[in-house]
């Protein structure tokens, strides 16, 4: 299985074809993509990426594109919705571990949909999920 969980981030360097993302993180996001299967993005990453922008942290252009390979059912970059089992699960993430509430959503979205989770933070590569980095 190809499938993954990016996150925002990862997302964003991705798709901007950053050199930010390690050459692991990008081989398995291009794994995903060519075998068809799902790359999840957190709902939390969109309204995160549309924070930044608002705060002059990432350019219009980052949203623009997250927003698109959403919108878009052929690359492969697929929703994941903060629901009630992504809420649930993100009590079995320590907040000592992963203290910022949007890295607590994505990491318990990773651990629901039990699937590795590419980033490069080193608090939620601590928290006992499997990363790629």
């Amino acid at each position: 299985m190809s499938a993954l969980v990016a996150d925002t981030h990862a997302a964003i360097w991705y798709l901007s074809r950053s050199p930010k993302l390690s050459a692991p993180a990008r081989a398995a996001m291009n794994r995903a993509e060519q075998s068809g299967e799902p790359v999840y993005v957190s709902s939390i990453s969109l309204v995160e990426v549309a924070y930044l922008v608002e705060k002059g942290k990432l350019p219009e252009t980052a949203f623009d594109r997250l927003r698109d390979a959403l919108a878009d059912p052929l690359s492969g970059f697929v929703l994941a919705p903060l629901d009630r089992a992504i809420a649930l699960a993100v009590r079995q993430i320590p907040r000592e571990a992963v203290p910022d509430m949007p890295d607590r959503i994505i990491t318990a979205t990773s651990l629901f949909l039990n699937l590795p989770l590419v980033t490069r933070d080193p608090q939620i590569q601590a928290a006992r999920i499997t990363t790629i980095w």
